[in-house]
């Protein structure tokens, strides 16, 4: 068993955690990564009113008795989503965990805090962790440059940005972008790291409910097949290689504004990919670590192969080098 500060300070058996993924975070994938071990992310936005989310969150009791959380991303809108009232759907849930993503989480850190909720804090670069660390949150997940969605704007891979974080921080910190497999896990660890979190490879299961062609396109595609849009808006988000995302980037170059791509990087369209399978039917975030997945496990079977492989390269591969 690998026992780490990530799993003695939020509760759980292995140091493997599914991060909260827009249109996946649903109590089918959340519920599966919490029986095999794991800690899963139901993502709050994904469900569209507070009432809702309330109600995915008893659905995932109902499916399982192990500790899960709750995503909440916070980004700038012209519109946005009552975040307040999905914070007090997660706190009258009783849900004791939650992971915050996007804008500063400060304001609702309070409340969390009153209702004995552990914060898991996403970042993108050292001096984001250490403010987070600094508010008072009870650990982070660093993001490489290698991994889907928002990278930040440093392009620092996490071979340096995992142990340059481990160095400076005194809370739990879990190694994001670019994991899939025991190795992944082991060098995680090896750089400072006190766990890993998957999106892609989680993205890839049989309990995940996108559309059965999004993950066999993961399978086909390579650590080559992704894109990196918004990379002029200062935005950087990396997405799926497909005709839509090759397109963004093609109006970019030629001086492009968001306006420009506005309708061919809605949301909406994003969600058709993952329901009806039309892989170009708009953008869809996947990470390089797409070249590292080739088959479409239970997650009770990757989390437990993860685990003992992992055991077994700290055990016997890794001490046999030592003389």
């Amino acid at each position: 068993m690998l026992r780490t500060r990530f799993t003695e300070t939020f509760g759980v058996e292995h140091p493997i955690v599914q991060g909260g993924m827009m249109w996946v975070g649903r109590a089918e994938l959340v519920a599966a990564v919490a029986n095999a071990g794991g800690l899963g992310f139901i993502t709050a936005l994904t469900q569209p009113t507070p009432e809702d989310l309330r109600r995915e969150i008893a659905r995932t009791r109902e499916l399982t008795d192990k500790p899960f959380g709750v995503n909440v991303t916070i980004l700038p809108s012209i519109n946005p989503p009552p975040y307040a009232e999905y914070v007090q759907a997660i706190i009258d849930s009783g849900v004791k965990i939650v992971e915050t993503a996007g804008s500063n989480p400060e304001p609702f850190l309070p409340y969390y805090k009153d209702a004995g909720i552990k914060v898991l804090h996403k970042c993108t670069s050292v001096r984001h962790a250490l403010k987070a660390q600094r508010i008072g949150v009870d650990g982070v997940s660093i993001d490489g440059f290698e991994c889907a969605g928002h990278p930040g704007e440093d392009d620092v891979p996490g071979l340096i940005l995992i142990p340059a974080a481990a160095r400076v921080l005194d809370i739990p910190m879990v190694a994001s972008g670019g994991f899939a497999d025991a190795s992944g896990l082991v060098a995680a660890l090896a750089l400072g790291a006190d766990g890993v979190n998957m999106g892609t490879r989680f993205l890839c299961t049989q309990e995940s409910a996108v559309h059965q062609k999004v993950k066999e396109q993961i399978v086909a595609h390579t650590e080559r097949d992704t894109q990196l849009i918004f990379r002029t808006m200062h935005n950087t988000a990396r997405v799926a290689d497909n005709e839509i995302s090759r397109k963004v980037v093609e109006i970019e170059k030629a001086g492009g504004t968001f306006d420009d791509v506005r309708d061919l990087v809605a949301g909406a369209r994003g969600r058709r990919v993952f329901e009806e399978g039309d892989l170009d039917a708009g953008i869809w975030s996947a990470g390089q670590v797409q070249g590292l997945i080739h088959d479409i496990p239970t997650c009770a079977e990757l989390i437990s192969r993860m685990v003992s492989e992992a055991e077994a390269l700290i055990t016997a591969r890794l001490a046999g080098v030592v003389a």
